[in-house]
């Protein structure tokens, strides 16, 4: 996808190296998800000789801790979207090609939604995306690391990233390109307009009285709906899209379906323990977000089946 006409977004900032770290990924922490918490933590689980039992604990516990339901790698950087580790002094934002192509999807986000919220009759507040090297203790959900991957923290309405997922994404899941990467991004604001619209909140209210498996369904509708909502942004940038953009963006979201990271990580499947929804329930509501460029048809909530 194209975004080098735009400027890059001002709601951005770069919050440096953290103490200690790793690769991974996360969520919605405190209220959605994110695309990259359980593979984050497969290298992990791979290279050790635990049990099942504990390898399925690991990988649920994961999958509470994210925001985003998405992604986490590390690899070679795709042409267009490098991660400069040298971030110049200041810590700047947006001043490494990963973080100034993430800036200026912020920036087609948020020329995206604004209008749409507008049609609502309601104000578009626009979330902020932090920069992170490694690890991270300045967020209004407490501290994290790259482990978790990318996630939306609904305290200080907040995106959080360390590029080198993008990186992890390409060579730990073959699911790099830009379009993959601004999936990702999307996927994040998408939790930050169920924020908005009141809808995380009735969910986690919803959470506190459900069962675990209960909770783990809810979950999975709200990760559903954020993917959706990615896709109403593709729909609504069709402008920006070029060959093979929409396969990378599907090929993204296969990659991060729960049955798809379970068979890696414990080579079974445990349907009861999603949270973010199987490939193919990922790829589905992605794609009905692009055909119908309306977010009006991401009811998830509404739906008999996903």
């Amino acid at each position: 996808m194209r975004f080098d006409d735009l400027d890059p977004s001002d709601n951005t900032r770069d919050l440096g190296r953290g103490r200690g770290g790793g690769r991974g990924f996360g969520g919605f922490r405190g209220g959605g998800g994110g695309l990259g918490s359980l593979i984050g933590l497969l290298p992990m689980l791979l290279d050790r000789r635990l049990g099942c039992g504990a390898i399925l604990l690991i990988v649920v516990v994961g999958y509470f801790v994210m925001n985003s339901g998405m992604l986490q790698l590390g690899g070679a950087p795709s042409p267009g979207v490098t991660d400069n580790r040298e971030r110049a002094s200041g810590q700047t934002a947006c001043d490494t090609d990963a973080e100034l192509f993430a800036c200026r999807v912020l920036t087609s986000t948020e020329q995206t939604w604004g209008p749409l919220f507008q049609q609502q009759g309601s104000r578009y507040r626009e979330p902020t995306l932090n920069f992170y090297d490694g690890s991270v203790d300045q967020t209004g959900c407490g501290a994290a690391d790259a482990r978790m991957g990318p996630f939306y923290c609904p305290a200080d309405q907040g995106i959080y990233l360390d590029t080198s997922f993008f990186q992890q994404m390409e060579s730990q899941m073959r699911a790099g390109g830009d379009a993959a990467y601004a999936y990702v991004i999307a996927h994040e604001v998408g939790h930050h307009i169920q924020y908005l619209t009141g809808t995380a909140r009735d969910v986690r209210a919803q959470q506190q009285r459900a069962s675990q498996t209960e909770g783990n369904q809810l979950q999975v509708r709200m990760e559903l709906q954020a993917d959706c909502y990615a896709g109403v942004w593709v729909a609504r940038n069709r402008d920006r899209v070029e060959a093979g953009d929409i396969e990378e963006a599907m090929t993204a979201a296969n990659a991060i379906g729960d049955d798809t990271l379970q068979r890696q990580a414990q080579g079974y499947v445990v349907e009861d323990s999603f949270t973010h929804g199987s490939s193919a329930q990922r790829q589905r509501w992605l794609r009905r977000g692009m055909e119908s460029g309306d977010p009006a048809s991401c009811d998830t909530f509404a739906a008999r089946s996903l």
